[in-house]
């Protein structure tokens, strides 16, 4: 019995060699040769160069007259994407091609870098909208302006127009170093430990642009604030510095690597290690270096750098970046206290100049031209000559003086712009969505809009129901998260569920319970998804409504909406 089964086992036919891993597309690993389409055209000509066709080739013969890889690659580098066609459904968002999808007309990213704005340049992008885009225009959750409709024959002008003024829309899209969110408060807040306005002007002045910066796997996103209130939603950015007082180097950044959420979300790791003011531009230079250099290219949904972070970790990132690309040890860092005051500077509030900065709160990011130009005019005429934009969707009036305040503030809420916004509105922030985007699958924008009217509405009749101190409402049109779902008190992810009569309706996915670093928590955490848990669009304020009488009912004194949620029984969150 022995000697025929070890006869069977000789003869038996050996295992196949089990085939090598296959290679990340590392370039300081693997070598640079392309190994998807995407990096073959970005290896081809460099994203940057498309500007020059832009204005010589494609603006003199139209939209017919542009290369599809241009259009569908390289415009991004330049703030450019094809618009949705209107009047295709969500349902075929996944059956057709980008052809399909696409318009003849364009969005414009308008790339602000730290959110500063003058009103001469504010009073530019409104006469563009108005010129050109047919009076659109929305601020981001990046700090930027969008407008749509745009021509391709019109581009040159609009960039001759904004560069005028200082601005422009190089990289504002595309594998690149993406805008640099900064503190809406940078240089003018009571309590900022530090100005990141000299670091973020250095690294744009030094960096973007350039073209040894500009093919990277994916995009690249930053952010850096000097604030206590910690406003840069820094630990879903790739880099974030984020300032400290540091017991024996002083004021300082504390960095964090790594962060980022899309359909596959994870929070920024700090590398534990301390950045002085003066290198933070060449500590930023040797993260995004090492994205370039070590960074995943061969499967465009691994390539950002959250995926090299989670295999390497924090300690062999700082010590890579510390050996390879510094050349010299970071000092060990704390950590950044829980912040004491809101991110989102919402109200009025005192300068460290005697002077007063008004944060409003528009209608889920959505402006217009002709609104842009009135608040231009509306902050000169109360003596101020700049405003920001910041990561909630929201904006500042700075530089108000003090016997100018009350009225400024009353004639911004009568354009719109709300001062002292409901809970519902607050926090309300919402993506693109269906209107403009080729990767929406429902309506956003107007649903948040009328979904938060109709809250507060039904709110002011209930006195006797406890809300959370603050409530984060953000909707996204599809799975990718431009609008931070899974950091949302209440994120809501697209989708079309059935209606009960053999269709389809637009409907949401509900995530409950996130949240980065805020007053009401030290450390940033996701949602919870509850099983099976979606709400078409139409049920919407009925959901939250609903929702919310339970927190009422079932919270704790003092209780966030987020730390209730996560310990909810599910059927008080469904």
């Amino acid at each position: 019995m022995t000697q025929a089964t070890d006869t069977q086992a000789s003869t038996r036919p050996a295992r196949p060699a089990r085939p090598a891993a296959k290679p990340h597309g590392q370039w300081k690993i693997d070598g640079t040769t392309p190994l998807n389409a995407n990096e073959a055209f970005k290896a081809d000509d460099n994203g940057l160069n498309v500007r020059e066709r832009i204005e010589t080739v494609y603006a003199r013969g139209g939209f017919d007259s542009i290369d599809a890889t241009d259009l569908h690659g390289r415009f991004r580098w330049w703030g450019l994407y094809t618009q949705r066609k209107p009047g295709i459904d969500g349902g075929r968002t996944a059956t057709l091609e980008p052809h399909e999808l696409e318009d003849r007309y364009f969005m414009l990213r308008v790339r602000i870098d730290g959110g500063t704005l003058s009103t001469r340049q504010l009073r530019t992008i409104g006469e563009i909208s108005r010129d050109f885009a047919r009076d659109t225009a929305d601020v981001t959750d990046r700090q930027n302006i969008q407008l749509h409709w745009i021509d391709v024959v019109d581009v040159p002008e609009i960039w001759r127009r904004l560069e005028a003024v200082g601005l422009d829309t190089t990289e504002a899209c595309g594998d690149v170093p993406r805008v640099i969110l900064g503190s809406p408060v940078a240089g003018i807040a009571k309590d900022e430990i530090l100005d990141p306005t000299p670091v973020i002007r250095e690294i744009r002045e030094r960096f973007i642009g350039d073209p040894e910066l500009a093919n990277l796997p994916r995009k690249f996103k930053t952010a850096i604030s000097g604030h206590p209130s910690q406003d840069v939603v820094h630990e879903i950015n790739d880099i974030s510095l984020i300032a400290v007082n540091h017991p024996e180097h002083g004021p300082g950044y504390d960095l964090w690597v790594g962060g980022g959420l899309s359909t596959n979300a994870r929070l920024a790791e700090r590398l534990g290690a301390f950045v002085r003011p003066e290198i933070a531009a060449e500590v930023w230079l040797g993260v995004v270096s090492i994205f370039r250099d070590y960074g995943y290219r061969r499967l465009r949904n691994k390539a950002r750098l959250k995926f090299l972070m989670a295999d390497w970790g924090p300690e062999k990132f700082r010590k890579v970046l510390e050996e390879e690309y510094l050349g010299y040890a970071l000092p060990d860092g704390q950590a950044p206290d829980k912040p004491t005051t809101p991110g989102d500077h919402v109200g009025i509030h005192e300068q460290k100049d005697g002077r007063f900065f008004i944060g409003a709160s528009p209608k889920a990011g959505r402006l217009s031209g002709t609104l842009l130009l009135e608040l231009a005019d509306l902050l000169e005429r109360h003596g101020s000559a700049r405003l920001r934009t910041t990561p909630h969707q929201k904006l500042l009036a700075l530089d108000i003086p003090a016997e100018s305040v009350r009225a400024a503030a009353a004639e911004l809420d009568a354009l719109g712009l709300a001062t002292a916004p409901s809970i519902f509105r607050r926090s309300a922030i919402a993506c693109t969505g269906i209107e403009f985007c080729k990767l929406a699958i429902v309506d956003t924008k107007d649903t948040t809009i009328a979904a938060v009217a109709e809250l507060e509405e039904r709110f002011a009749q209930k006195s006797a129901v406890r809300l959370p101190p603050s409530l984060s409402l953000h909707v996204n049109g599809c799975p990718n998260s431009c609008a931070r779902i899974q950091t949302a008190d209440i994120g809501l992810k697209g989708q079309l569920l059935p209606d009960g009569h053999g269709g389809q309706t637009p409907g949401f996915q509900v995530h409950l319970g996130g949240g980065l670093a805020s007053t009401e928590r030290g450390e940033a955490g996701l949602g919870r998804t509850v099983r099976g848990l979606k709400v078409t669009a139409d049920q919407l304020p009925d959901y939250i409504e609903r929702v919310l009488e339970n927190y009422s009912a079932g919270s704790e004194t003092g209780e966030s909406f987020a730390a209730w949620s996560h310990r909810a029984a599910d059927e008080d969150v469904e």
